[in-house]
């Protein structure tokens, strides 16, 4: 694995071979005038400005010189933002939180994370296989599929989206499939929240259910342990959490989840997730995920950006307003696009919902509910969130 650093011990030398090898960290870090081997402490690198995932949108990964270690993949999340995978195995440091909620070795693991472009589908192969496991890559797609190879297989294992574990107990209940020819017993889920009620139906069918946390560019950073409140942070990653605007850490109170991973390859520091969140305890456990800083909200696991609302919007000269509406029922999210159209409309709308359809497929990711409207509240914006958890 390469060098990491979750604690504050050796912080400064750790920082000073990270930025040796990372240009843009070099010149954050030369920007805020601040000497890597000198920072100490968690106030000393608080000094350093939080980077946001805008600051990051069409960034290519920087190239490394013959002989360095290589990212094996990159990938891109909406935005776009690229993302290197750090060499060597399970480089998102998933595969612990794998074992700790019981994967044994030569277990069969399914795996309904996303395989395209973006990372999730990567992170847990790699996870499972270092663990010891064998990955059943199922993605996100013919559910029936899926199902059927749980039971042939004997698949024990879970990751996904808690929503979309829900969406094959039902496939299997309703084919007349029982708890006790389901077969998994353990489930780490992620990238969605994972409300209470929600909880109770799985763990009628799976007896260990587990909430985790991490993003794209930096894997874990926290994960239900069952030993106390909240999600533990990963002893590799330094987190903070953060006021609003300012990117000063703070104990008590909503805040940005702010964190740092100093690995050889892909350093991540100070990086500002977007993600609203409070201490449960200082500095170990996280109370989960509260909501968005900004405008850029997750819908079925990926993240949807106004502007890519708004680049769907433009893409018809005959579209005059429109806005996208998420909501959420029976456990699982809906993305609508309401579109308004004036005189120069298509005369066929079935082809205009169409071509509107294609485009949110290839610049979202998500698919969507194309829907014709006869007007937009002038106040709305374009991306409305109306989901109650």
């Amino acid at each position: 694995m390469a060098d990491t650093v979750g604690s504050v011990q050796h912080l400064g030398q750790v920082l000073a071979k990270a930025a040796s090898s990372d240009t843009s960290l070099a010149a954050r870090l030369a920007s805020a005038g601040i000497e890597a081997q000198n920072v100490s402490d968690r106030d000393g690198l608080a000094a350093l400005p939080v980077l946001s995932k805008d600051e990051l949108v069409g960034l290519a990964p920087a190239q490394h010189s013959p002989g360095d270690a290589i990212a094996s993949r990159i990938f891109q999340s909406p935005g776009p933002i690229y993302e290197a995978q750090p060499p060597g195995s399970d480089p998102w440091r998933w595969a612990p939180a794998l074992t700790a909620i019981g994967l044994a070795p030569g277990d069969r693991v399914i795996n309904c994370f996303g395989y395209h472009l973006s990372p999730a589908g990567a992170m847990f192969d790699e996870a499972v296989i270092a663990a010891g496991a064998t990955v059943v890559p199922a993605g996100i797609g013919n559910q029936i599929a899926q199902v059927q190879a749980i039971t042939d297989l004997g698949v024990r294992g879970y990751v996904g989206l808690p929503s979309y574990l829900k969406a094959l107990i039902d496939v299997h209940a309703d084919n007349g499939g029982t708890r006790e020819d389901f077969g998994v017993e353990y489930a780490l889920v992620t990238a969605e929240p994972l409300p209470d009620s929600l909880r109770a139906e799985l763990l009628e069918w799976v007896p260990v259910v587990r909430m985790a946390y991490g993003t794209a560019e930096v894997g874990l950073i926290a994960c239900e342990d069952g030993s106390g409140p909240g999600l533990r942070v990963d002893e590799e990653v330094i987190v903070e959490v953060c006021e609003i605007g300012t990117g000063v850490p703070i104990t008590e109170g909503e805040g940005e989840v702010v964190v740092t991973v100093l690995r050889d390859v892909a350093p991540v520091v100070r990086f500002g997730t977007g993600d609203l969140s409070a201490w449960a305890e200082y500095p170990s456990r996280l109370q989960g995920v509260l909501g968005r800083v900004g405008q850029a909200t997750k819908v079925r696991g990926m993240f949807v950006h106004p502007r890519q609302a708004e680049a769907v919007l433009r893409s018809e000269d005959s579209i005059v307003g429109g806005r996208f509406v998420i909501t959420r029922a029976q456990n699982r999210d809906h993305l609508r696009c309401e579109i308004v159209v004036g005189q120069k409309a298509d005369a066929s709308s079935d082809r205009l919902v169409q071509r509107v359809d294609d485009t949110i497929r290839n610049l979202i990711r998500v698919r969507a509910e194309v829907v014709l409207v006869e007007g937009i509240p002038s106040e709305s914006p374009v991306l409305v969130d109306e989901r109650s958890w």
